[in-house]
């Protein structure tokens, strides 16, 4: 046999205590001094007698003792058997101590018969009933018949032989008719016929010893068997008549009640065993076939044991006696019977495992599982027929090849492993295991093999099955579950695990690992334009340009939507400048590859990539080093797109200070620190206060007054917070934002404050900034500014809605839709930051506009600048050719007004006149009605009305103003 193959089926070696071979060296040592005294006649005949019959007396009542306590500690039908031990060694111990007060005490012979002699015969019956119980019990009747069969065959040739050699003659003394002699005949009798009986219950209980505590039955009946035997040679003829107390054969006696006092504890120390009561220790040898052929053997050695008994009387010339010819008829009679009932119950065996045989052979061949059995020596002895559909090999190739060589050499080291670990373990706590390797098929591939293992004979059975597609199966969902579906790269799951692993194995302090996160410019604008699919054509390119790009030891990964990222490992051989260059490189490499055109649905689609880099400084956790490298990317995003963006620590100072501000804003909200400020509109013509534009000032707990720019930028970083941090979008839908908190309370402040105005006189329309997402966000509530109009009783015309455009993704038909309708309840629409961003001239074409208002970059410049002076009296123009008035903001210099009124705008909001009031202020402006104008009021050259009229008024013929085609 090979080694793998000793080794698969090798049981490791047991372990034995040491207490029970102690015990027993004491039990050898103590009877061994016994029998040495008594062979050397105890030194004198006084301690002889002494030692002979008390001595005697003292090791039956140990026993007795030791047998009533064990008694006492089992619960078990065991139970009753010791105490008939306890109670025939305490005859045998009153019999020994009667004799010992005749002969030691008074001096005298014994007397026959004498109570000494009712005791020791009181001991034979309770022995005799203890090893019943002991024995196993039969389940038929056929069995207790061949039981009791058994017995009278045993004791009858015993009897038979007994009678020939010595009881014949102490029955002929007994018929002599001397004075005495029946008694004594009778008494002499008794012994050797209740030692026949005593001694076929041993052989009988040998064979039919049930399974329960074996270590200490087997002692017992050694105990009971020795002092048997003891008993046969003092009723001999040779010994009965010269035995005297304190020979040696009163250590036969003292041996056998001593291991009977062993027998309970002893034994059972001595052969501790793992499993539960009633089984056979695991690593218990199979019974030899000379011993297990005794039992079947025991009538023909009763018979000719018999048969001996009467050739002894002819061979010796001596009459047959009566008794020897009754007891061996009866004795071949019993044999007979006994055969026959045996005979029966074989043919009926026979015909049921037979029976058995078939039933199980067909479970067997027709399982499509493989069946094997594997030898002690790991040879396998016998393989099913499924074999041939399992693993394309026929059964008979592979019995006699050794299991070892079958095995994957990749797995055997584990199946070795745990084939041992299960041999070693007690089959009460573990029947059976499962292993699972890879087994040598026909055609020479590997199978994936799950096997079921069982004990057999100290080897294996083997129940195997094909679980190759199981295992392909989970290979895919386990391979499904960390890839993405799309690219078939590593999704965000198995690229953290693997920054895990490169920031805690061996390259844990090579901090030039680095980290790099990629986002696609532009990616949303492909999905709306030509499609979801066109969409994922280019993400899939894209994925084939980064994998094509990266290292084969690197890692790139998408991580949902159209960001990607790269693991780039560290050399540990560059110092940190030219590692961040040589990493600086790779990602610019990376940006120009994926922003190269894509060829996608026959067109072609060019998309940027914003990326961000972060390093692998010591002690940073998996988290942070992706955190970090996403707060990069965003930086590279706000930056302008398309760009590379290392990491550097103000980052992240920079996020938790707008975290902290996006909190005290939040704060701030729920507390009322927002005041409402309001920045009157004055008519360039005539100084008139036309509007007033609606402003929110938030004054913090620490005294900080925040402008709009300032705080809007902290609400909108508030709703951005989290992509910032994980790359998803910061909020669920329908969770309302900061922003928009900030505009429901804005607008609902202004229209109060506005209605309170116009109940007191000053009918003013008031401003109200708002973006058109906000406009059309489902999230806000339904019918909210006709709400307010309604709740407040504000007039027609006393609300302006100053739109902003600055999303492309804005549907344009939906939100002229919702201008209209509110239109219709006489609020007026002012394009804000006309001349700026991408969607003024399309707003402009396509929407209900009243008024234009220029953006604040515009005037800014527009005395300085040339250039900006014709853009903006080119958009004054437009807006006084169809008819609208025109609003500049920011105009904070005089010389800023008299070019603008030059130019044809009709209003203007600006420090030039005043900046925003409070309520106050504000209602005594309104008593004042009019600011100076620089320079005076003159007409505008291209005023579309009135110099002086309001909004409101202009507000009438504007339904019918016709808009040019762009």
């Amino acid at each position: 046999m090979s080694a793998p193959g000793a080794a698969l089926l090798t049981r490791p070696p047991a372990s034995g205590g040491g207490r029970g071979l102690a015990m027993q060296l004491l039990l050898a040592v103590v009877s061994g001094g016994y029998a040495v005294g008594a062979a050397l006649g105890w030194g004198s005949e006084e301690l002889a007698e002494i030692m002979g019959d008390f001595g005697l007396s003292a090791a039956a009542l140990l026993a007795a003792v030791s047998c009533y306590a064990y008694a006492r500690t089992i619960d078990s039908r065991e139970r009753p058997a010791w105490l008939l031990f306890a109670f025939s060694s305490l005859m045998g111990a009153c019999g020994n101590g009667v004799w010992g007060w005749y002969e030691v005490v008074l001096g005298e012979a014994v007397p026959k018969p004498s109570l000494a002699d009712f005791a020791f015969l009181c001991f034979a019956p309770p022995a005799i009933v203890g090893l019943l119980v002991l024995a196993k019990r039969p389940v038929t009747r056929a069995g207790w018949v061949c039981l009791g069969l058994d017995s009278w065959l045993i004791g009858g040739s015993l009897l038979t032989l007994s009678w020939s050699l010595a009881l014949a003659h102490a029955a002929r003394t007994a018929q002599s008719g001397a004075p005495g002699s029946v008694p004594r005949a009778a008494l002499s009798l008794a012994y050797p016929l209740l030692d026949i009986a005593l001694v076929s219950m041993v052989l009988v209980l040998h064979f039919r010893r049930s399974e329960a505590n074996r270590s200490a039955v087997n002692t017992a009946i050694a105990a009971l068997a020795l002092t048997v035997l003891s008993d046969a040679l003092f009723t001999s003829p040779l010994l009965s008549a010269e035995y005297q107390s304190g020979q040696l054969l009163d250590a036969g006696w003292f041996a056998g009640s001593l291991l009977l006092a062993y027998a309970p504890w002893g034994a059972r120390r001595a052969h501790p065993g793992p499993g539960t009561p009633g089984l056979p220790r695991p690593d218990r040898p199979v019974s030899r076939p000379i011993t297990g052929s005794l039992p079947a053997l025991t009538p023909y050695l009763a018979a000719a044991v018999c048969t001996l008994g009467i050739l002894y009387n002819v061979v010796d010339g001596r009459k047959v006696d009566r008794v020897v010819v009754f007891t061996g008829c009866t004795v071949v009679l019993a044999l007979v019977i006994r055969q026959g009932i045996m005979l029966i119950d074989n043919i009926a065996l026979t015909q049921e495992l037979a029976q058995k045989e078939n039933h199980f052979r067909s479970l067997v061949q027709g399982s499509s599982d493989v069946i094997m059995i594997a030898a002690p020596t790991g040879t396998l002895r016998y393989v099913s027929p499924a074999a041939a559909g399992v693993y394309g090999r026929e059964a008979e190739e592979l019995v006699g090849s050794e299991l070892a060589t079958l095995i994957h050499p990749h797995d055997l080291g584990r199946v070795v492993h745990e084939v041992r670990r299960f041999l070693a373990a007690p089959p009460a706590e573990e029947p059976t295991t499962r292993i699972e390797c890879r087994f040598k098929s026909g055609s020479g591939e590997w199978l994936n093999v799950e096997s079921t293992v069982n004990r057999h004979q100290g080897g294996l059975i083997l129940n195997s099955r094909d679980v190759t597609e199981r295992v392909r199966l989970q290979a895919q969902l386990q391979h499904s579950a960390e890839h993405d579906p799309l690219t078939d790269l590593p999704n965000r799951a198995l690229f953290t695990r693997r920054v895990r692993q490169a920031l805690t194995g061996r390259r844990a302090g090579d901090h030039s690992t680095a980290v790099l996160f990629i986002d696609l410019d532009g990616f949303k604008a492909v999905n709306d334009t030509i499609g979801h699919q066109a969409g994922d054509e280019l993400l899939t390119e894209a994925a084939r340009r980064l994998q094509d790009s990266v290292r084969a030891g690197d890692t790139a990964a998408r991580l949902g939507g159209d960001e990607f990222a790269a693991l780039i490992l560290g050399d540990g051989a560059r110092e940190r400048s030219a590692r961040e260059h040589q990493v600086q490189e790779i990602a610019d490499r990376l940006r120009t590859t994926l922003s190269q055109p894509y060829r996608i649905a026959g067109s072609e689609v060019r998309v940027a990539a914003s990326i961000g880099v972060a390093f692998a400084d010591p002690g940073i956790t998996p988290s942070d080093l992706m955190r970090n490298a996403d707060l990069a990317m965003y930086r590279a995003k706000a930056g302008g797109k398309d760009r590379v963006e290392l990491y550097a620590p103000q980052m992240q100072a920079e996020v938790v200070r707008k975290a902290e501000l996006a909190g005290r804003l939040r704060t701030a909200l729920h507390d009322g620190e927002f005041a409402l400020l309001h920045q009157p509109v004055v008519s360039l013509a005539t100084g008139e206060v036309t509007a007033v534009a609606a402003q929110a000032r938030w004054r913090s707990a620490q005294g900080i007054l925040f402008t709009p720019a300032e705080f809007l930028r902290v609400a909108e970083y508030s709703e951005g917070a989290a992509a910032a941090s994980d790359g998803r979008s910061a909020l669920p839908a329908g969770t309302p934002t900061r922003a928009a908190e900030l505009g429901h309370w804005l607008l609902g402040e202004a229209v109060a404050q506005a209605a309170e105005r116009h109940r007191i006189g000053h009918d003013v329309p008031v401003a109200v900034r708002m973006s058109a997402q906000r406009l059309l966000d489902r999230a806000a509530p339904l019918g909210s500014v006709e709400a307010l109009l309604t709740r407040h009783g504000l007039p027609s015309g006393a609300l302006v809605i100053e739109l902003t455009v600055s999303d492309p993704r804005v549907p344009f038909d939906e939100l002229e839709r919702r201008l209209a309708a509110l239109r219709r309840l006489g609020v007026l629409i002012s394009l804000d930051g006309f001349g700026s961003g991408y969607a003024a001239i399309s707003a402009l074409r396509r929407l209900p506009v009243d008024v234009l208002k220029v953006d604040r970059g515009l005037v800014e410049g527009v005395v300085e600048s040339a250039r900006l002076h014709k853009i903006t009296a080119g958009l004054l123009r437009i807006a006084n050719d169809l008819g609208m008035q025109s609003v500049a903001d920011g105009v904070d210099l005089p010389e800023q007004v008299m070019a603008l009124r030059a130019m044809g705008c009709t209003h203007g909001q600006g420090v030039a006149f005043s900046g925003p009031l409070d309520e106050y202020r504000l209602r005594r402006a309104l008593v004042r009605g009019t600011f100076p104008v620089p320079g005076g009021a003159v007409q505008p050259a291209l005023a579309g009305g009135s110099p002086g009229g309001s909004m409101a008024i202009r507000r009438g013929s504007h339904n019918e103003t016709p808009v040019p085609p762009a």
